[in-house]
């Protein structure tokens, strides 16, 4: 949000001096990606030639054509590992320091040896497949190796969770039932994790080497441009002045952002360092205003056009274009929107809160005339995935277009000897953005290996099933558990990955259709960053308003409960993602769930008509229940109730309403 639109709205205490160190303080604190070291000199001087180097790998190729895939995922993975020895230390704690030892330059030497001879040996390799040299061998094992301990200097779990996955095919045939297997030999292990496309250079990797980075690069442009600037104005406009207006700015701003953004923790610092002083101003208090400002940023990863690194994964492991996945993510993401639209405007209702005066806010008209020209990229993109472009060729003239919009941006203001030098810092800041989904989806892909080289995915598969009783909502409910508990501190795509591998089967396997059983786990993996106990973007947005870390957590898990009933329609009502039915049904559909989760936001709230009772609150819990999960029956029940309690609310109202004093009352 910028100090011209908080012009006039009051102030702040202390809000404008500490901005900017407080997000990157709270990034360090909350997401170890970010624990990186500030390099100066000759060191930041090689580090920004590499990560132009990378940036501009990645479009050339976007434009003349990838190379073959092993060449092409491991130049990106070179890339990638280079930049991160350079830029995190061995242990955290010394990431204050710039310095950059011999540790870290032997390292750097690790993790190129063996990608280089990969690259170079390609054809040799796969024609020797199956009989490893000890030299490839060796290659291979310092391969893993590095891409492990990178993935330890950035994340916490998923490193720990692949190398526990190494060990499997070795202790495998001692484990009992379903999960023993027959020993692997180590060669076999190491072929499949660095030799083939299979492990770590799989399909996850993949897509972070085309679609992936090239669509973080467009995000650096777009924020450079002031896009999301140009959101947050957008929305102060169109908001700021309704009942609780900042709750619902922090709600349109967090989806605008998402349409350009996946990450839910850089939503939540994007805008919540002035959205959530705000909120607390006009009356919300710290907790509510600290989970609303997480739950929407979380949301953001759930909005097409551009839903993160998972959303592109699962194109690819479905097999599908990814325009199918951003078509069937829109009507659920705006049912999850809407929820929290209403349950912050009942709490607002509640609570007596009114927005802000109008004068106070930007004209919605002049923002529009000044800066309008910053979305023509953003409609590049669409109109290029609309016409079915690939998401790599839209990626790249959203990238070109962001380029001259910057230009032109650059003279409007100008300074047009500043664009070369800023569109150079754009690129190194769009390479490090896309760090941790190169590096993760690199060590996911061990675990992704093993699971394909063992058969573990079968054994999970059983495994969920029988815990299900063969049931299909308990398998469910598994599975969220599964998704809840794996998510909690691991990046949604990482999380995506993994449950794609080992549940998602389970799923199919019970008649779930497959983009409505992979749709379910992404959902419940993005909802991951705000349940406790390790709830990354609730953690970040209770730093900014300085209240509890797990309360907070608590909040936006309620404020987020939409997240977690719609994708139960994924499976009972497949309609919702736009996959077969009639327009007359699907229409019947979105209806249906709208008002459900308007009835699901009164529950949340307590306030319908006015303020409900315990009582009430359950009925319209069963009404969203009943309206959301689409049933003729059940949405006749659930109109039902949601009449009656209507109807109450509006007796208990006009029996609280003063009577009005009749004429010459009271004289004699």
């Amino acid at each position: 949000m910028s100090h011209d639109a908080l012009r006039g709205v009051g102030p702040v205490p202390g809000t404008e001096a500490r901005a900017a160190p407080e997000v990157e303080q709270l990034l360090r604190q909350v997401e170890p990606e970010y624990s990186y070291r500030t390099l100066r000199g000759t060191w930041a001087a090689a580090f920004s030639l590499i990560a132009v180097a990378m940036a501009l790998f990645h479009i050339y190729t976007a434009r003349f054509g990838t190379l073959e895939a092993l060449r092409q995922r491991s130049v990106h993975l070179a890339f990638a590992l280079v930049l991160v020895f350079l830029l995190y230390p061995f242990r955290r704690r010394h990431a204050a320091g710039g310095r950059i030892g011999l540790p870290d330059l032997a390292m750097v030497a690790a993790a190129l040896a063996p990608l280089v001879y990969l690259f170079a040996n390609q054809a040799e390799l796969t024609l020797r497949a199956g009989s490893l040299s000890r030299l490839d061998f060796a290659m291979g094992v310092l391969g893993v190796l590095v891409v492990l301990e990178a993935g330890r200097r950035m994340m916490a779990i998923v490193p720990l969770i692949a190398a526990l996955a190494l060990v499997y095919p070795f202790l495998g045939p001692y484990l009992p039932g379903p999960l023993a297997v027959a020993r692997i030999s180590p060669e076999r292990v190491i072929e499949q994790m660095f030799y083939t496309t299979e492990g770590v250079f799989g399909i996850p990797i993949g897509v972070s080497a085309t679609f992936v980075f090239l669509f973080v690069l467009l995000g650096a442009f777009l924020e450079k441009t002031g896009l999301g600037q140009l959101f947050v104005d957008v929305a102060l406009a169109l908001a700021g002045w309704m009942t609780g207006g900042p709750a619902k700015v922090s709600v349109l701003s967090s989806a605008f952002i998402g349409t350009v953004s996946g990450s839910s923790v850089a939503n939540v610092v994007a805008d919540g360092v002035f959205n959530i002083p705000l909120m607390k101003r006009l009356g919300y208090g710290a907790r509510f205003a600290a989970g609303v400002e997480a739950a929407t940023s979380v949301g953001g990863q759930i909005v097409p056009p551009v839903m993160g690194a998972a959303a592109f994964v699962m194109a690819e492991f479905l097999g599908v274009p990814y325009l199918t996945i951003a078509k069937a993510a829109a009507i659920p993401a705006a049912l999850f929107y809407l929820s929290l639209g209403f349950i912050i405007h009942f709490e607002a209702k509640r609570l007596g809160l009114v927005g802000l005066p109008r004068a106070e806010l930007p004209s919605l008209w002049r923002v529009l005339a000044r800066r309008a020209y910053l979305v023509v990229p953003l409609v590049v993109l669409v109109g290029f995935l609309l016409h079915g472009a690939s998401p790599m060729r839209a990626a790249y003239w959203g990238i070109m277009v962001a380029a001259g919009v910057h230009l032109v941006t650059c003279v409007l203001e100008r300074r047009p000897l500043a664009w070369p030098r800023e569109i150079w810092d754009i690129l190194i800041h769009g390479s490090r953005l896309a760090l941790p989904v190169a590096v993760a989806t690199a060590v996911v892909g061990i675990f992704i290996g093993i699971v394909t080289l063992s058969g573990l995915g079968l054994a999970f598969v059983s495994l969920t099933v029988t815990l299900g009783q063969n049931n299909l909502f308990l398998t469910l409910v598994w599975v969220m558990v599964a998704c809840t508990i794996v998510g909690s501190g691991i990046p949604t795509t990482a999380t995506y990955i993994i449950l794609a591998a080992i549940a998602a089967p389970a799923l199919m396997q019970m008649g779930v259709p497959a983009l409505a059983a992979h749709m379910f786990i992404f959902y419940f993996g993005v909802i991951a960053d705000v349940t406790p106990p390790d709830a990354l973007a609730a953690y970040a947005a209770a730093g900014i308003a300085k209240t509890d870390p797990f309360r907070t957590g608590l909040t936006a898990t309620r404020l987020a409960l939409a997240g977690i009933l719609v994708p139960y329609m994924f499976v009972y009502s497949p309609t919702i993602l736009l996959q077969g039915g009639e327009t007359a049904d699907i229409v019947l559909t979105v209806v249906t769930a709208s008002v459900g989760v308007v009835a699901l936001a009164g529950a949340v709230a307590g306030y319908l008509l006015t303020t409900a009772t315990w009582p009430e609150r359950a009925l319209l819990g069963v009404t969203a229940v009943a309206l959301i999960f689409h049933d003729l029956r059940a949405d006749a029940v659930g109109l039902v109730l949601l009449s009656a309690v209507a109807a109450a609310q509006t007796l208990r109202r006009r029996r609280s309403r003063p009577r009005p004093v009749s004429e010459g009352a009271g004289t004699r």
